[in-house]
């Protein structure tokens, strides 16, 4: 049993219009809940926050329900479990899942969540970043949905993100040919080149000419275009791809936070024909029976040093809200994830 008697939730207050803002969020606290026969209570010591929760934050549906207000933040947490009345998770037994932005919650032991492996030299909050969405993202997308191969040429937008980073440092074990990233700042790209192992990155924000420079790292096409950004990149990038290139849709930043029609359109659908370009996206949940297979194959990527991970580290469940509006200010290296409770 946990000596608290209650649990801190963040909540949302108003929906989120345009970029959001910590105002749009509000701090709560609950009465601890008890679990029930089957049932366990995760005490979060780590928990994320994820560009894709903007999605649920207007008030209108998208890949996944809106959100109401008042209703506790979706998101990944990691931590203990600190009283079960399920035999299959004891207390003591480290996790990881889908528990909100939240001090505590209730699992069952279905749906999104995991034992912990205990690897020597992996971060407890590495299971909530490449260990977790992120990296599990990044390896379906390069591997299934844009069916990776050895020698292919690849260029990953948002590359500095979690997303991004695992996903170019896995092409480059696979076998790339060449992988070139696109970021947003000076340091975020000599990160890439110099820590990720990346070829060559790019700074969007200043390239005078974006469309060129990419041009000039792929004299040849690319052949995957891993996209974590939204349509102006992919539109961007069309006209560039190679012969038989694959588009793996991974994230949309860049268009979270705008309405329906404000979203900049795709324009250059001609390579779709000529160049037999295929384009498809991702949900990651619709490749859950790998995922123990993917996680045991980085975590020990992780400890070797062959995959490389950054953090954003922020210290107090209140600070959750700012935490995830920095990362559409462009704020974030590597995966942000805050710490709510004790390790």
């Amino acid at each position: 049993m946990s000596g608290a008697e209650t649990l801190q939730q963040i909540v949302l207050a108003q929906y989120c219009d345009g970029v959001p803002k910590p105002s749009d969020f509000r701090l709560e606290t609950a009465p601890l809940p008890e679990p029930k026969d089957g049932q366990f209570r995760v005490a979060h010591v780590w928990c994320s926050v994820d560009p894709g929760t903007r999605s649920r934050l207007s008030g209108g549906d998208s890949y996944a329900a809106a959100l109401p207000l008042g209703k506790p933040i979706d998101g990944f947490s990691v931590g203990v479990v600190d009283a079960s009345s399920n035999p299959d998770w004891p207390v003591g037994t480290k996790v990881f899942c889908a528990g909100g932005w939240k001090t505590h919650s209730i699992q069952s032991g279905k749906g999104f969540i995991g034992k912990v492996m205990d690897v020597p030299g992996v971060p407890l909050s590495a299971w909530i970043g490449v260990l977790g969405v992120p990296g599990l993202t990044a390896w379906f997308g390069m591997k299934d949905v844009a069916r990776f191969k050895e020698g292919d040429a690849v260029l990953v937008t948002s590359a500095a993100g979690p997303v991004g980073a695992t996903a170019g440092q896995l092409a480059k074990g696979w076998g790339a040919s060449k992988v070139v990233g696109v970021a947003g700042s000076d340091e975020k790209c000599r990160w890439l080149v110099s820590e990720a192992g990346f070829d060559a990155a790019i700074n969007y924000k200043t390239a005078s000419d974006l469309s060129g420079a990419i041009a000039a790292e792929f004299p040849k096409g690319v052949d995957v275009l891993f996209d974590n950004v939204g349509n102006a990149m992919v539109d961007t990038v069309l006209p560039l791809m190679a012969l038989n290139g694959r588009i793996c849709i991974s994230g949309q930043v860049a268009d979270y936070n705008l309405k329906p029609e404000e979203t900049p359109g795709i324009v250059h659908t001609k390579p779709f024909i000529t160049h037999r370009v295929n384009m498809q996206g991702l949900v990651v949940f619709d490749f859950a029976r790998g995922f123990p297979e993917a996680l045991g194959s980085m975590a020990k990527m992780i400890a070797s040093g062959a995959l490389k991970i950054q953090e954003d580290r922020f210290e107090g469940i209140a600070e959750i809200p700012e935490a995830f509006c920095g990362l559409f200010r462009g704020e974030n290296s590597g995966r942000r994830v805050v710490k709510v409770g004790a390790e």
